[in-house]
């Protein structure tokens, strides 16, 4: 693909993420959402902050939806909300993994990156519950401090596996033009 269409396909997925955070926004009743953003608004989630939420939200979705989308969210938001939320990232993803090649760090700052954007994330969400009293997510509740400790332990390792598995992905599509490039860079 061409710099040109690339920078189309981003600025199509930057819409659309801007008018979901816009739709959010005005939807559903104020009292309701009052109540459901409180304490950090809808900053809180993740969703909102990244997108890349597909497997862990569908996988406890299955399990129990009431740990992560309460049924009471259904009648706030529409349901193709939710899978703009939580589902188109997946398609996105594999678009982008097809219109170029990406240039990974080394693996040691890669990782060590994505523990410390995690450790950020994970410090929000106990700072909110310190404050509040309230998880961000109910599956939060349900787990012992040990319990915590795994989960955010296990969606680490989830994390670096899947950005482990999307490098070597883009080196086996993309390889042999990433190490022609870096031939005529030097």
């Amino acid at each position: 693909m061409t710099k040109t269409s690339t920078c189309i396909y981003h600025s199509l997925v930057m819409s659309w993420y801007i008018f979901l955070n816009y739709y959010i926004s005005q939807s559903g009743g104020e009292r309701q959402k009052s109540k459901l953003f409180q304490n950090g608004g809808q900053w809180k989630y993740l969703t909102l902050l990244n997108l890349f939420v597909f497997l862990s939200f569908w996988a406890l979705y299955l399990y129990d939806r009431e740990l992560v989308y309460p049924k009471i969210l259904d009648g706030i938001f529409p349901g193709w909300l939710n899978h703009a939320m939580h589902t188109s990232i997946w398609p996105l993803s594999l678009v982008e993994f097809f219109l170029r090649p990406h240039h990974y760090l080394s693996k040691t700052k890669g990782l060590t990156l994505l523990a410390v954007s995690s450790l950020a994330y994970i410090g929000r969400v106990l700072w909110i519950y310190s404050e509040t009293g309230t998880w961000v997510y109910p599956v939060f509740a349900k787990l012992s401090p040990v319990g915590l400790a795994v989960f955010f332990s296990l969606s680490y390792i989830l994390t670096a596996s899947i950005y482990l598995l999307g490098e070597k992905l883009n080196h086996l599509k993309w390889g042999d033009i990433m190490q022609t490039r870096r031939q005529k860079q030097k």
